[in-house]
């Protein structure tokens, strides 16, 4: 075989492989490992039911509800890899439950036990939240007469999301990505261990593979007039200080009632980093504007 021929064919071959790699990883991106945990409310001496509703879009989500002594029901909204055993949703139900708020849990799409091949980052996790409103609506009407959401990450933006569509009365974020493709370059080096450089072609696959959009969450700031708390930790590596700062200075040319509050710790960290300090803003807020 002539050299330039063979030169050609190896570096096809080199190519090849990258993508192949490439394409391996992304997948396993947008399909991650389903977390399901060993505890359920029961274990914390709790009242629930399993429950299940459909999307819009045919896929069946799992979830729990635990029913409260007041007519407001809470909506837990994980963040991206876990699911509703995650640590810090456990801590909300442990917390929330003995004020007495009705809590909603589930698993969005490609997560948990939940229906659903891909995950989206938020673009399609909000019909999920669609959803469980809508169950709500039907199944729970009067223990929910008023609806709040507390999301962490991957979750704290969909809530944002539900916020701006008018699907809750207050709503917190924690840790929520504001600019998706910077958290989402960063996310390479912190889920997979890649350079945040190939992040472009990344998405382009990510893209192919599950008809994802990005989710514009800056926009969101014109949109949400209702109360709204940011958390975020000054050590987080995945969502930086200065913009969620730059998204609540945003939305409070609209809001009178949006807070941001910067802690210690790390992505969905600072509930660890300073829990007497973090439960002491989450409840009080939540008591403000949700009765």
């Amino acid at each position: 075989m002539p050299v330039d021929a063979t030169a050609i064919f190896i570096a096809l071959a080199a190519i090849s492989l990258v993508l192949a790699l490439l394409l391996l990883v992304t997948y396993r991106l947008v399909s991650p490992r389903r977390y399901v945990g060993d505890w359920s409310p029961g274990d914390l001496g709790l009242e629930y039911d399993e429950i299940s509703f459909e999307t819009e879009d045919g896929l069946r989500l799992s979830g729990w509800w635990i029913p409260g002594s007041r007519p407001i029901t809470i909506v837990l909204l994980h963040g991206y890899s876990v699911s509703r055993w995650a640590f810090y949703i456990r801590k909300m139900v442990e917390h929330l439950s003995l004020r007495g708020y009705n809590l909603l849990a589930f698993d969005f799409r490609a997560h948990g036990t939940s229906e659903g091949r891909f995950t989206t980052l938020g673009s399609s996790e909000i019909l999920d939240l669609r959803a469980a409103i809508a169950w709500l609506r039907r199944e729970r009407p009067g223990e929910s007469d008023t609806v709040g959401l507390v999301g962490f990450s991957m979750g704290g933006l969909v809530a944002m999301m539900g916020l701006a569509e008018g699907l809750a009365a207050a709503g917190i974020a924690d840790s929520p990505p504001i600019f998706p493709d910077r958290t989402g370059a960063r996310g390479l080096r912190y889920f997979a261990g890649l350079p945040p450089i190939i992040y472009p072609l990344v998405k382009f696959l990510a893209r192919l593979l599950t008809g994802a959009r990005t989710v514009n969450a800056l926009a969101l700031a014109r949109k949400i007039r209702r109360p709204l708390l940011l958390i975020v930790g000054k050590d987080d590596p995945l969502v930086r200080v200065e913009e969620v700062e730059e998204f609540a200075l945003a939305n409070r040319d609209v809001n009178p009632h949006v807070e941001l509050w910067t802690g210690e710790g790390g992505h969905v960290r600072v509930m660890e980093a300073e829990a007497h300090h973090y439960w002491r803003r989450v409840l009080n807020f939540l008591a403000r504007h949700l009765g």
